[in-house]
């Protein structure tokens, strides 16, 4: 029976719910190539089935950013997935602020242990410092998911460094959550 994986990229190609920008970077164009490139390892491996919420490029979910979220959480719970991934990345208004994070609803919960393997999966494959588990019950995505829900800061795209290894690497980014998603399911 494959594991059944909702992959959300993070936010629409154009308004609303566009997601951050930093050193001529967009979000909504990493969190597309990274959550492709992880599709790809997934589908290439036999234990998984995946879904993503923007299969192309020009996919654009609601037309407003409730509406947005809605349609990433209802994916995946009408197609009854095993785990939600939602990729992101952080930004701040310091230029220093860098590396990766993981948000759950609650801990101690499967969220935060399949966190905390992709944690230690990306800090593996791209050097980038864990920051760590964060909880935060108040995010539409994980709080209206029926299965765990993992939503992954990949880096900075307001740090010069990490936007650039985001945007120039996604297959790191992938690779790291991947061998995270395997490690937490000891595959």
């Amino acid at each position: 029976m494959a594991i059944k994986i909702y992959i959300d990229q993070g936010h629409n190609p154009s308004s609303p719910n566009t997601g951050a920008e930093g050193n001529g970077y967009a979000e909504q164009d990493i969190t597309y190539a990274v959550g492709q490139s992880l599709a790809t390892l997934l589908r290439n491996n036999g234990n998984f089935e995946v879904r993503l919420s923007r299969p192309t490029p020009e996919t654009q979910l609601g037309t407003s950013n409730a509406s947005s979220l809605r349609a990433r959480v209802n994916g995946a719970n009408s197609w009854g997935a095993d785990y939600f991934i939602s990729i992101h990345t952080n930004a701040s208004v310091s230029s220093s602020a860098s590396g990766t994070e993981a948000l759950v609803y609650t801990v101690p919960s499967i969220a935060e242990e399949l966190g905390e393997d992709i944690l230690v999966g990306l800090n593996e494959a791209t050097g980038l410092r864990n920051r760590g588990i964060k909880v935060r019950p108040g995010l539409y995505v994980l709080k209206n998911t029926s299965m765990p829900a993992v939503l992954v800061e990949l880096g900075f795209i307001s740090n010069p460094y990490d936007a650039n290894l985001m945007a120039n690497n996604p297959e790191l980014f992938a690779r790291g959550i991947y061998n995270g998603i395997l490690d937490f399911l000891n595959l």
